[in-house]
Order: structure tokens, then C-alpha cells, then sequence
């Protein structure tokens, strides 16, 4: 009685965690997506949270089961295959686990720990997923039922069992055989490695390539047949060394086309001396390269990136701020994204216009050709395709703020 009761509350958990990590599955997927970002919207945030509540409620379930793994263990002492398949789930669960509480209080942590726990997060992600799907089909009623079929009845309609293996002449016998359910055993994880394997190994490139700037920048070269900025000596080679990691591309609306004919730089309201320059006038302007670390608020970094730009300050001084300013509003050319800083955080000498990155232009898919760069905030702050520039006396709330992001949205500072 007491292993049937064992049994039964084992089964319950194993049924709820179950049904968890298929929403978490899904969530996931969806939150990876990049196209998903702009087709979710405000939606993204909610199925966030969403996803970190059925990650704690798992972690519940954990706590719950930790007392009866010892004796789950002895209750599968001759069952080798099933306790290989616990201890996976388990690092798998634990992992996710740990990782998502990381990545999930980020600002808790230094950016080398979230990217750090974002790859981990990702890695069991492709791990786990095709492992779940495996384990589901071939532990589906179905496929039980396919098995007990053939135990039953040994001499099926068609002829003798299913049988493959190693014909002997001498014989006349097979001298091994496979089921028919270890057979389609097999073919479900042949088509779930077809399936996983080329995305996978395409994610595994891009995690230990180092950067995927260099490929992003030949292919944006491609189009450069218009007048492009000339590096300075710091921007080529690269003063930082050349960025290190690799930058996820997210857009929330299509990339707005590039027209240097066309093109303006705007930056104007509350200011005594309103200007718009042109492509080439924007280009005229002096530069100045430093070099600053880039961070997103989901988890990845890329390091010891090379901006050549203009100072914010630089700009600022330019147009003259009249009195009464309390934002700085940035517009970018797709006509939806903008964003914001105080006045006072303008003045940090790190907040740059910038329009090279490593000593060539910024590729558009990264924001070019000119893009804000925060360097102390997340990168939602660093506004894409930046074409205007607008001094407010009021505040403003940004694309992501009004979908439920932070307005403070420093880098995580270690404790004093």
C-alpha cells in the first residue's frame, strides 16, 4: 500500500511538472523568437512573467519531490533506463532552474553571470526540448499499447512479428531481433535529431564564434554604395581589440529603408538654435571613438565594442538647452520606437551618437546608420536608426516602459 501510495503521488507530480514544462516550452519559444517581439507587443511582458511564474512553480514541485527521491531511486533499482532518465530530467530541471532565477534578477547580478546564465539557459533549452518530445511519444499510451499488442499476439495477421536484425545461413535464424515498439522507438528519435540538429548547430556556431559582427557587416556592405564616414585611426584597427560576443538582432516594426539623399538628423525643442543636417552634414560633424561594453536586458552581452560617434553632449552644446528641459526624447526613423533619458543623464560622457562600430558602419539590422549608444543603461535605451533628437519639459515614456520595462534601466553596479 505504501509503494502504490509512493507510486500515485509520484505520478501526480510528474503529471503537473509535465504539463509546466510544455508551457514553458512554448513561452520560451516565443520569447526567443525575434519576430515575435513586434508581433506579441505589450503581450511580451505578460508572457514573460508568465514564464517565470511556471519556472518558480516547478521549482515548488522540485521542493515537493526532494523528499521522496531516495526511495523513487529504490523503486527503480532494475530499471536502469528509467533512473538514467530521472537524473537527466533532474540536471535538466535544475539547470533551467538556476539559470532562469539568474537571468530572471538580473539586476542582481553582473552582466558576465546573465550572459553566462542566458547560454546555460539556452543550451539545456535545445537539450531538453528535443529530449521531451522523444520521451513524450515514446512514452505515450499509444506506443504502451503497441507493445502489449505484440506480446499478446505473436503471430499477427501478416505474418510473424516484426522482427530486424542479423540473418545467420548456418542457422537459419535472426540472432537478434527488435521490437516493433523499440523499432519506432528509434525512428521518433531519428526524426527528432533531423528536426533539432540543423537549428541547433546554428545556434552552437553563433554561441562559439566568438562575434557575429564581422558577418553581419560584410553583408551590409553589400548595399554601402553610398557615401560612408571615414574611420578614424582609433576606429581601424579597433581601439577595444574588436567586439567579443554575439549580438541577437530584435526589431519590433520593419527596418526603415535607408535614403542618403533623403536622410535627415534632426534636433530640435527646447533648444535656442534648432538644426537638421543632411547625411553629409551629419558626417561633417567631428567624431570621437570610445570603447563600452553593450547590454541587453534579456540576459547576453557583447563586450569591448569600438563606437566612433558624436558625443550627446557635443550635440546638445551645439543646438544650446534653454531652461525648463527636463528629457531628452530620441526618435528613431521607423516611426514608432523612441525613448529617453533625463537631462542630466545626457551629460555622462559615454552617451554617444554613434555611426561606426568597429571601424566600419553599423549594419542596419543593428540600428544604422546612426544609433544611440547608452552604455550604463540596457540596450532598450539605445535607440535604433536614430533621426531626431527632441528636448522636452515633461516626461515620456518609452516603447518597451509602456510595456511594462523599467524606466530605470542602469547596468547592475556591485554593492558598496
Amino acid at each position: 500500500m505504501k509503494k502504490q501510495g509512493l507510486g500515485l503521488k509520484l505520478q501526480k507530480l510528474h503529471s503537473l511538472n509535465a504539463w509546466i514544462i510544455l508551457f514553458l516550452a512554448i513561452s520560451g519559444i516565443l520569447l526567443y523568437l525575434p519576430p515575435m517581439r513586434a508581433l506579441l507587443g505589450e503581450g511580451r511582458v505578460w508572457l514573460k512573467q508568465l514564464h517565470i511564474a511556471a519556472g518558480l512553480v516547478s521549482l515548488a514541485l522540485i521542493i515537493i519531490y526532494l523528499p521522496y527521491i531516495r526511495k523513487h531511486l529504490r523503486l527503480l533499482t532494475t530499471r536502469k533506463a528509467q533512473q538514467g532518465n530521472l537524473m537527466l530530467v533532474l540536471v535538466l530541471l535544475t539547470g533551467w532552474i538556476v539559470s532562469g532565477l539568474v537571468l530572471w534578477r538580473y539586476r542582481s547580478f553582473p552582466p558576465a553571470w546573465n550572459n553566462s546564465a542566458l547560454l546555460v539557459h539556452d543550451l539545456l533549452t535545445w537539450v531538453g526540448i528535443p529530449y521531451a518530445v522523444y520521451h513524450s511519444v515514446t512514452r505515450s499510451r499509444w506506443l504502451r499499447k503497441v507493445g502489449r499488442e505484440v506480446g499478446r499476439n505473436q503471430h499477427p495477421p501478416f505474418g510473424k512479428p516484426m522482427e530486424l536484425g542479423t540473418y545467420e545461413p548456418t542457422t537459419g535464424r535472426i540472432s537478434r531481433h527488435i521490437s516493433r515498439r523499440s523499432f519506432i522507438k528509434t525512428g521518433v528519435a531519428a526524426v527528432v535529431v533531423a528536426v533539432a540538429m540543423p537549428p541547433f548547430i546554428r545556434w552552437l556556431n553563433s554561441a562559439v564564434s566568438g562575434s557575429n559582427l564581422s558577418s553581419l557587416q560584410e553583408e551590409e556592405s553589400v548595399f554601402a554604395d553610398f557615401l560612408q564616414p571615414t574611420p578614424l585611426s582609433d576606429s581601424l584597427p579597433p581601439k577595444g581589440g574588436g567586439a567579443k560576443g554575439s549580438f541577437r538582432i530584435y526589431t519590433v516594426t520593419d527596418i526603415p529603408k535607408f535614403n542618403p539623399d533623403k536622410w535627415t538628423f534632426t534636433v530640435d525643442g527646447l533648444v535656442n538654435q534648432p538644426f537638421q543636417w543632411s547625411w553629409t552634414e551629419f558626417l561633417a560633424f567631428p567624431r570621437q571613438v570610445q570603447v563600452s561594453d553593450f547590454h541587453c536586458v534579456t540576459g547576453w552581452s557583447v563586450n569591448s565594442c569600438t563606437w566612433e560617434g558624436i558625443p550627446l553632449n557635443k550635440l546638445l552644446e551645439q543646438a544650446g538647452v534653454k531652461e525648463g528641459v527636463k528629457m531628452v526624447k530620441f526618435h528613431s526613423a521607423d516611426g514608432e520606437y523612441t525613448d529617453n533619458i533625463t537631462i542630466e543623464q545626457t551629460w555622462m560622457e559615454d552617451v554617444m551618437v554613434a555611426v561606426m562600430l568597429d571601424g566600419k558602419p553599423i549594419p542596419r539590422d543593428m540600428g544604422g546608420p546612426v544609433r544611440l549608444v547608452v552604455p550604463q543603461m540596457y540596450a532598450y535605451k539605445s535607440v535604433k536608426w536614430l533621426n531626431r533628437i527632441e528636448l522636452i519639459d515633461s516626461d515620456h515614456t518609452g516603447y518597451w516602459e509602456q510595456r511594462g520595462y523599467a524606466k530605470d534601466a542602469w547596468i547592475w553596479v556591485p554593492p558598496m
